[in-house]
């Protein structure tokens, strides 16, 4: 493999996420970026050799995002709060960067709200990293040429 080819891999130790240009912070676990397209079966009078299958709409996964407990926290709180306050959807911008922080690969998730955020388990006798993750349901994947604002 070529220098080049090597250098513009996603490594996948790194995920920055924005709300709106608002910075969530790095994540280091992203996982459901994907969606379904689902189809519709029709059976055509006088043909019995086969079914129709037809595109009917699209279906998209929820996003799983992890990562240590860190400053940025405090982000995500406020970003649910402010939802629970009744504000309207908004976009996400997802970069996976490499080590050196350059964006290899962005999407851009639309309409997002926060669904499910899970805290750390606390336990002083355990030396685990405490962790969070947020998952979030959107209505569309666009990849993204926008740096992480």
């Amino acid at each position: 493999m070529t220098d080049r080819a090597t250098a513009e891999l996603a490594v996948t130790t790194c995920f920055g996420v924005s709300i709106d240009g608002a910075k969530l912070g790095s994540f280091s676990s992203c996982e459901g970026l994907g969606c379904e397209v689902v189809l519709e079966q029709r059976e055509e009078g006088g043909n019995n050799g086969f079914v129709w299958q037809l595109p009917s709409r699209i279906k998209y996964s929820n996003v799983k995002l992890s990562r240590a407990v860190c400053a940025d926290t405090s982000q995500v709180a406020a970003w649910i709060a402010e939802v629970a306050g009744g504000t309207k959807p908004k976009t996400a911008i997802i970069a996976a960067m490499t080590a050196k922080g350059d964006v290899v690969a962005a999407w851009e998730l639309l309409g997002v709200v926060p669904v499910r955020w899970t805290g750390p388990s606390l336990n002083a006798e355990s030396a685990k990293i405490a962790m969070e993750t947020i998952e979030i349901a959107h209505h569309g994947i666009l990849p993204s040429n926008g740096p992480v604002r």
